[in-house]
């Protein structure tokens, strides 16, 4: 159930999400933003950005999630661990398992395996229930990831992270002939408009995005790609690829079927992730070949 209330604007020409924080209690901008986003602040009865300029005597109506506190747990469940030191871990995530507990996958999760390879030693920024977690990928994409042991660590990554320091390359197999070598895709992502559980191209309120791909192969009907982050949105790289008419094979959401092939899930693989490190400042580079599911896809498509 969510918590609703109502309030009248005092102030003039003031932000919304620098507003709420002033008026409402231990709410950060962030999270206010995060709010007005999902659609649970309305002005007046409709809803607006976080950029709106309030005026006296705008009604302002916010609706909060009730909390559901759930602390994840220490699982012996195997994990492929490229590079460890004191501040930092470099993990090799499989395919079909998931970041960090989250409402229907409170268990076998990421962070559920390194509470208990670390004996609960991450850091504790992003709170019980993902420790540790910098960034991530989805379920289904495989690849690497860096997670934090330390406060001073995480903050560190953070910042890299939101200042697109962090190099991160991905491999994709993609439906159809792509006629260009390389692009640069910028199209901003949100919400899908309808169907909450989406992202989209989204003109109207998503968040600046660009992504980088090259070529590497052709097949028959479908493409291998390279793809550079510059920006990290969610479901980023599924999004844009879907934009361009070249969805990634295996992912339904976005119009990629598998039809034809044996890929359980999207075709997309976190190869390579370079960052500094936040303890020596070392510049530190990784990189992992695709599970043997996505070599078996690329093998399906040359003998198609």
């Amino acid at each position: 159930m969510n918590n609703k209330t109502t309030l009248t604007c005092n102030k003039d020409g003031i932000r919304l999400d620098a507003y709420l924080p002033e008026v409402m209690n231990n709410m950060s901008r962030s999270y206010a933003q995060k709010l007005i986003s999902a659609g649970q602040v309305m002005v007046n009865n409709s809803p607006v950005k976080s950029k709106y300029k309030l005026k006296t005597d705008d009604v302002i109506t916010v609706e909060i999630p009730e909390v559901v506190l759930y602390e994840a747990k220490a699982q012996d469940i195997p994990i492929e661990i490229i590079y460890e030191d004191d501040h930092i871990i470099v993990v090799n995530k499989a395919r079909g398992m998931v970041v960090h507990p989250a409402p229907g996958n409170y268990d076998g999760t990421l962070v559920n395996a390194l509470l208990y390879h670390c004996n609960g030693r991450l850091s504790s920024i992003n709170g019980v229930e993902r420790p540790g977690i910098v960034h991530r990928i989805d379920k289904d994409t495989s690849g690497i990831l860096v997670v934090a042991k330390t406060d001073t660590a995480h903050r560190f990554l953070g910042e890299k992270f939101a200042k697109h320091d962090i190099d991160r390359e991905y491999i994709a197999a993609v439906r159809g002939i792509v006629s260009e070598n390389g692009a640069r895709i910028e199209a901003p992502i949100g919400r899908h408009l309808t169907d909450r559980k989406k992202m989209a191209v989204n003109t109207r309120n998503g968040k600046y995005a660009v992504t980088h791909f090259s070529v590497e192969k052709r097949y028959r009907k479908a493409t291998l790609i390279k793809a550079r982050l510059e920006t990290g949105r969610t479901h980023q790289i599924r999004v844009h690829m879907s934009y361009i008419g070249h969805p990634v094979i295996g992912d339904e959401t976005y119009g990629g079927s598998k039809k034809g092939h044996s890929i359980v899930g999207q075709a997309l693989h976190a190869a390579k992730l370079g960052f500094e490190h936040p303890e020596t400042g070392e510049k530190m580079n990784f990189e992992v070949e695709p599970p043997e599911e996505f070599k078996l896809l690329l093998e399906e498509l040359e003998n198609e």
